[in-house]
């Protein structure tokens, strides 16, 4: 599929988290280039994280393409009016008009390339690119590829060249989601990015000029991946130039309603005939609810609803939300403990336990074992 398709989310909502694909293991970088070519053999399972979106309209907040993939959030993400997300929106519009490379932090569903999407749309660029491109879910030898491009002939099957995302943001924005995920080669190479401004093409010897903004983001705290030697600290001061928190759904519940609204308007009439309409019991409960998926979580749900309510009406009981954890919040059970550390992981990184194994510092294997031990294995469809 072309990278300036949009795709839509590839985890099937029946299960609480998304099936991922395997563990890479480090590349040498004398095997870059033949490994390369044996990932772009899967080039088209993943090429739907890597998405170059067309320049937005003036004033058309409201038009965004959004595609339905990780970190993407429907328009009604930019609706609130607390303290909280007025804040986030007023720093993105301080760093809009500069050229500054910009880190976003939080945790996933806070919307984080809605914010990037919106300092775009304000900024001197806005008439280029936004190319965005997820470094957790491309293969290591692929993601250098696919960020620097290659030469023709850079290895085996390489017929042509191919510009790298780097390139086709030209003019534009590069949007770097999940960052800390990027390998310890790829970061090398994006360092000089910044830093110089021009890269190689792999297997290349000509310099090319990198015209792009960078806007970074991640769900974990830079500062503890690069005191775990996880990220370069040198790579860490380029990106953290500006930084913008956003705060989780529980920090800022006043924009529930607001939000709620949005995403019934969107999701139009029912299966009734009619748009749904939240009850107070089901509002009280969004309300009271920690929402540890965030506003994509809250989406969800209020699609989910919308489809199993009667008469338009949404009840508490058509919400599904998960169980509350209150009662393992303060247990000194070792079991406990672990059981809801893993499950904290797991909601964080959306099911990837590649990703879960390297947060929590055990083995795939470790891990493995441990999902099944405490019934935490997402049911299969």
């Amino acid at each position: 599929m072309s990278s300036s398709r949009r795709t839509s989310e590839h985890p099937p909502r029946c299960s609480p988290w998304p099936h991922t694909g395997g563990e890479t293991t480090p590349l040498s970088d004398e095997g870059v280039c033949m490994e390369a070519h044996v990932a772009h053999n899967i080039l088209d399972s993943v090429r739907e994280d890597v998405r170059v979106e067309p320049t937005m309209r003036d004033g058309q907040l409201g038009s965004w393409p959004i595609p339905q993939t990780h970190e993407s959030m429907p328009t009604g993400t930019l609706i609130g009016t607390s303290p909280q997300w007025r804040a986030v929106l007023k720093r993105a519009s301080q760093v809009a008009a500069t050229e500054a490379t910009t880190c976003l932090q939080g945790e996933s569903g806070t919307g984080k390339e809605v914010v990037a999407r919106y300092i775009h749309s304000l900024s001197p660029r806005k008439r280029g690119p936004f190319v965005a491109i997820n470094c957790a879910a491309l293969p290591e030898a692929l993601l250098e590829s696919e960020l620097f491009g290659f030469e023709r002939g850079a290895f085996t099957g390489a017929q042509q060249f191919k510009p790298g995302q780097v390139e086709l943001a030209a003019g534009g924005v590069l949007f770097l989601d999940e960052v800390t995920e990027m390998t310890p080669a790829a970061q090398a190479k994006f360092l000089r990015v910044l830093q110089e401004r021009e890269f190689l093409r792999l297997g290349g010897t000509r310099s090319i000029r990198a015209n792009i903004r960078v806007i970074a983001a991640t769900n974990r705290d830079l500062r503890d991946a690069v005191a775990r030697r996880h990220f370069r600290a040198d790579l860490y001061y380029r990106l953290n130039v500006f930084d913008i928190r956003l705060p989780p759904l529980r920090e800022r519940r006043d924009d529930i309603p607001l939000l709620a609204a949005s995403f019934l308007r969107e999701f139009g009439h029912g299966p009734g005939g009619q748009q749904a309409e939240l009850q107070p019991d089901a509002l009280e409960a969004l309300l009271h609810y920690e929402w540890p998926g965030n506003v994509r979580e809250l989406r969800n749900v209020l699609e989910r609803a919308t489809i199993i309510c009667e008469d338009g009406r949404i009840r508490a009981e058509d919400l599904s939300l998960w169980p509350p954890e209150t009662a393992l919040v303060d247990s000194t059970d070792l079991e406990v403990i672990e059981r809801r550390a893993i499950e904290r992981v797991m909601r964080e990184v959306e099911g990837n336990k590649a990703k879960a194994s390297r947060q929590l510092g055990i083995t795939r294997t470790q891990l493995y074992i441990r999902l099944r031990k405490y019934g935490l294995e997402p049911a299969r469809a």
